[in-house]
């Protein structure tokens, strides 16, 4: 699941920076926008949105939680002694190697005892 996932996370951090890059003058182009019947640029940026959005729902329909889209954070739902738990994957790391209760959060992130 990770191999389709990853590089999906990936293109959604890449989109997500651009976005946050040009926020200052998000603002400005949608009053412009809104006068003069639409802006190149804010079509262009639009687009961007409309390609995060595709992607995060392919993601969820995964089954995978898209937690922080800044660090690439994401929980796939796993059974751990009989409860539903998190596997944790951070955009970086090589594979899954941790998992947390559902309602721990990435701080009680702890490692796979694989054995």
């Amino acid at each position: 699941m990770l191999t389709i996932v990853r590089p999906k996370v990936e293109e959604m951090m890449e989109i997500g920076e651009h976005i946050r890059e040009r926020q200052p003058e998000l603002w400005e182009l949608v009053k412009k926008s809104a006068g003069n019947g639409g802006n190149l640029e804010l079509s262009k940026l639009l687009k961007e949105f409309d390609r995060l959005d595709a992607l995060l729902h392919q993601v969820q329909d995964l089954g995978v939680e898209v937690k922080d889209l800044t660090i690439g954070l994401v929980d796939f739902v796993a059974l751990r002694d009989g409860r539903e738990v998190y596997l944790c994957w951070k955009s970086g790391e090589g594979n899954i190697q941790f998992w947390h209760e559902k309602d721990a959060g990435f701080a009680g992130r702890q490692p796979i005892d694989w054995e």
